[in-house]
Parts: C-alpha cells; structure tokens; sequence
C-alpha cells in the first residue's frame, strides 16, 4: 500500500518532504502534484525505478517521453545543451510556470533511459510541494502524466481516488488538492527557436 500525504502547496511539511525524499531515495516511485496535471516520480539517477515508471505506464523506456522537474534553472547544464540565449531568456521569464521545454540532451541522458535520447522535457512548475521535494533530494525528478482511463477526463484529478487506483503500484502519493485536467504547454527548443507544440496550461510570453 502507498503511503498517503496531505501537503499544502503554500507551505510543505519539511519532515514529510524528508519523508517522500527517502522513499526517492530508496528506489521508490511517488505520485505527486504539479501546476497542472498530477505526475508519477522517481529520482532519475535510479535506474530501477525509472524502468518501474515506464512499466506501470505501459510503455517501453526507450520509447518514453518523460520529463525532468528542476527546482530552478541551474540544473539545465547538467542534462541539456543550451546555446541560444533567447531560449534561456524566454525560459527564465516564464519559469517557474506551467510549461515543459524540450532541449537538447547531453551525454549524461542516454544513460539515464538507456536509449539514444537526442532530447529532454524540461519542467519547473510553480508549484511549492514538487520543487520542494527536488530541493531536497538534490537532482532532477522524472515527470509522466497520471491519464485517466475514463473517456471524458484525460488525466484523474482527485488524489483520493489516484491512491485508489495505483494503492499497489506506488510507494506514495501526495495529496496536494484537487489537480488541473489541462496538461503543460510544450515548447520545442531543440532547433535554437521557441516553437509551441501543444497549447496546454500556459500562455507563453516571449
């Protein structure tokens, strides 16, 4: 069974942040709030628990598009090339905010997902609870969507029932209200240009 945390976003209880970053820690997977959708989690430095995100989704890890959640700009070197100056101005000016961008990976990507990854989503949401978690842990966490299966709503809102249905799949879910059911905006960097590939949550200013 999943542990079950009640986190408010104005505020985050620092010694069950301490807790959520030991079960990261231990290879665990986490599903968690963000300014938009609510997302499964795991430090992306853990091999296992990468794959284990990429089986509970249903998908091959090769072929997976998950994301980082950064807690601010300064992890970007460590995974990404970025050499336009205009994409990081656009990045800074909307960040932290409802927005994925998609960058040029560097070396240190293939190696996380065991493909040849060209590129990574990048995320900094405005949202207390994730960046507090990745304060802590001190690296980047991985992202993917909670969908729904249900034919009207894409993604399941309500962490109540979130810990219903994937009670035996985590290791913990953390209830930070009510999430969106409109998913990040996605904006492709890769080619040095801002390009907005899927109008989600935010309005980009440029």
């Amino acid at each position: 069974m999943a542990t079950y945390f009640k986190l408010y976003n104005e505020n985050p209880n620092e010694r069950q942040i301490k807790q959520i970053v030991d079960i990261l820690r231990d290879g665990g997977v986490i599903i968690y709030p963000t300014d938009t959708v609510y997302g499964f989690g795991c430090d992306i430095t853990n091999q296992k628990a990468v794959e284990r995100v990429a089986r509970i989704k249903g998908i091959k890890l090769e072929k997976a598009n998950f994301s980082f959640i950064c807690y601010d700009l300064s992890n970007l070197s460590e995974f990404t090339k970025v050499t336009s100056n205009q994409v990081f101005k656009v990045m800074k000016h909307n960040l932290p905010g409802p927005f994925t961008f998609i960058l040029n990976a560097n070396s240190n990507v293939p190696k996380l997902f065991k493909s040849k990854k060209k590129t990574v989503g990048i995320r900094i949401p405005d949202n207390n609870i994730c960046r507090a978690i990745v304060k802590e842990l001190g690296n980047p966490i991985l992202t993917s969507s909670v969908k729904s299966k249900d034919e009207i709503l894409e993604y399941l809102t309500d962490p109540e029932v979130i810990k219903e249905e994937f009670d035996n799949l985590v290791d913990a879910v953390i209830d930070g209200g009510f999430g969106k059911n409109v998913p990040s905006t996605v904006v492709d960097c890769s080619n040095d240009n801002v390009e907005i590939v899927r109008q989600g949550a935010g309005e980009l200013e440029i």
